[in-house]
């Protein structure tokens, strides 16, 4: 038999390959990405596993400081940051079907809504500062500025990346969607540590 020519076996690993090949790219943005938004993910449930273990401790303690918290600031930071991703997925859609007015307008908002975030995280950590609840006031506290601290940290990281997608849609004649796509996932995973972070640091009991 010609050594070119294909065995039943050499067309099933073939297939087998190409069929692997079609499902990375179901995968939106890149593969890096999402390898560090992974790594990010596994530093926070770190942090988040040191809480519940500290909290475990010390529960009226945590019960007592966590009435000193501002609930109703938490959620519309919540909010906020939910619509920030609500018009960060709009972005990647206009940007799939080449509607870069949409994409760009979406993406702007998206960023607006993410900086507004910033503006009422830093307002609420200044109320509690000016009344004397530092990081160094108790374990509670301790975790409340650390957690949300790195939080903050990787909301200002997201919003100079979303001015970078903002540059590629706006500057751009052919925005690459995979791009817009990588952006998205890891603002996406901001949004969604947030929301455990305020589960945890607000509603937790």
């Amino acid at each position: 038999m010609n050594a070119r020519e294909a065995r039943p076996g050499d067309l099933g690993i073939s297939a087998s390959r190409h069929a692997g090949r079609e499902a990375k790219r179901e995968l939106p943005g890149d593969v890096d990405v999402w390898v560090f938004v992974i790594g990010e993910m596994v530093v926070f449930a770190a942090y988040f596993a040191a809480y519940v273990v500290d909290r475990g401790r010390n529960q009226e303690l945590f019960l007592q400081s966590q009435q000193l918290l501002s609930p109703g600031l938490g959620v519309v930071n919540t909010l906020v940051l939910l619509t920030s991703s609500l018009f960060v997925a709009l972005s990647v859609r206009a940007t799939r079907t080449a509607d870069a007015r949409t994409a760009s307008q979406c993406l702007a908002l998206g960023g607006a809504c993410g900086a507004a975030f910033a503006l009422i995280k830093s307002f609420e950590w200044y109320s509690k500062l000016r009344v004397g609840l530092t990081i160094s006031t108790n374990a509670f506290f301790m975790h409340y500025y650390m957690m949300t601290g790195v939080h903050f940290f990787h909301v200002v990281l997201g919003l100079v990346l979303l001015t970078i997608l903002w540059r590629e849609i706006h500057h751009t004649d052919a925005p690459r969607a995979w791009v817009i796509e990588s952006g998205a996932c890891y603002w996406h995973a901001i949004d969604l540590l947030w929301i455990v972070i305020f589960a945890l640091l607000y509603l937790m009991r």
